[in-house]
């Protein structure tokens, strides 16, 4: 694995808190809703790492764009 658990973590996080609808009325709530779950994936790494190869975050997450 090239990349630690935190940092996938980390990216489903913002992921998620960006794509959740919430997030233009409620910017504070996004940012904490950012941190709970980077903070919750990361404790339990099997499930952070279910969520990879997924609709979710797809593998290539971290690859550069060309």
């Amino acid at each position: 694995m090239r990349h630690s658990v935190y940092e996938w973590a980390q990216a489903i996080s913002i992921r998620l808190s960006d794509e959740w609808a919430g997030k233009l009325e409620f910017p504070e709530d996004s940012e904490l809703i950012e941190h709970v779950l980077t903070k919750a994936l990361s404790t339990v790494p099997d499930e952070c790492m279910r969520l990879v190869g997924t609709g979710i975050i797809e593998e290539s997450y971290f690859e550069p764009i060309e």
